[in-house]
């Protein structure tokens, strides 16, 4: 894969966590559960529809949850061991952009429009990497070339809104990557983008990482984004993982009917012009005081009485290969 040399040393270990939100409408159980573990120079995919939780398990990971209304109401959250939920304001300070660095979906908005790009980037850098402001703009000039910006030394002094959405992308994948963090969150880095302009991005990014060395967890709602660059996928669904496993056992196999109708959704050359994209029926629940069942019967092909009464356990199909789904939960107990 393109993230490079993996290693046995799990970097991040998230267990049982569970991000609320608390609303005169009810309790938001964004994240129910989710628990994953992420190795140095992994690149891990999250994938699911909008609002299935994937973009607040990452926030929870950064400590960047709005309280209130939102809340981690439990769970771990180790990283080298050591919980980030029970660290100080310091300590979390130092964390993120340093250990654990994060891009957000919109370049545009992500980049402060007041201020030029080499005073942002040379903020950064030396906050985390205690160099001076010389140093500094050496290093920043650096990462934006290895970023692929034209006539770097004379573009850092320009301002965001002189950069293109492609551009600003880039700055902020080589702000990400400048104070060398173990950890890349990147939440939807193409959603904003040209379509012309998001694989060179995502090569990009997977090739600067696998240089640095660094994990990469990557946020979609495209299966198609992360079937070339991820080595891992956890599928989400209504705050739950759904599925998890390598890419190839994901793609070659799905388990979840979720996961092969997020599959069949992805345009493929190889098909007849004629045929009509497949598209899952229905919309995602609402995730206000869900019910204790499989939150994807209504729109589910294979739907069992068992489904609407109880939620499915996670089913092991080997090599980090698992599934909640009941049609495998009573098949094994059958076998």
């Amino acid at each position: 894969m393109a993230s490079g040399t993996i290693t046995d040393e799990t970097i991040l270990e998230v267990k049982g966590l569970q991000t609320h939100f608390f609303t005169d409408e009810g309790v938001v159980k964004a994240v129910d559960g989710v628990s994953f573990s992420l190795r140095k120079g992994e690149v891990m995919g999250i994938v699911g529809e909008s609002g299935s939780g994937k973009s607040v398990t990452n926030l929870s990971i950064m400590n960047l949850v709005q309280k209130p209304p939102g809340k981690i109401v439990g769970g771990e959250i180790l990283f080298h061991g050591e919980d980030i939920l029970k660290m100080d304001t310091r300590q979390t300070r130092a964390l993120r952009g340093g250990k654990v660095a994060m891009i957000f979906q919109d370049p545009m908005t992500s980049l402060n429009p007041f201020l030029r790009i080499s005073t942002q980037m040379i903020e950064t850098i030396r906050l985390h990497q205690k160099l001076s402001k010389k140093d500094a703009l050496k290093k920043a000039i650096e990462m934006l070339s290895l970023a692929g910006i034209p006539a770097v030394e004379e573009r850092i002094n320009c301002y965001p809104h002189q950069f293109s959405g492609g551009m600003c992308q880039r700055v902020m994948i080589a702000m990400g990557l400048s104070c060398n963090p173990e950890i890349l969150i990147a939440d939807e880095p193409t959603s904003a983008l040209d379509v012309t302009i998001q694989a060179q991005i995502l090569d990009l990014m997977t090739d600067l990482t696998a240089r640095f060395g660094t994990a990469v967890i990557l946020i979609t709602h495209s299966l198609g984004v992360v079937a070339g660059i991820c080595d891992t996928i956890y599928v989400m669904y209504a705050g739950k993982v759904v599925e998890r496993g390598n890419t190839n056992d994901i793609f070659e196999a799905p388990k979840h009917p979720y996961t092969r109708g997020l599959i069949e959704s992805v345009p493929r050359l190889d098909k007849k012009n004629r045929e009509r994209l497949f598209s899952i029926p229905g919309q995602p629940p609402n995730v206000i005081n869900l019910p204790p069942c499989c939150p994807f019967f209504p729109r589910c092909s294979e739907v069992q009485a068992s489904c609407k009464n109880a939620y499915p356990p996670q089913t092991d199909f080997g090599e980090g290969h698992s599934a909640a789904c009941w049609k495998y939960a009573k098949e094994r107990r059958s076998q």
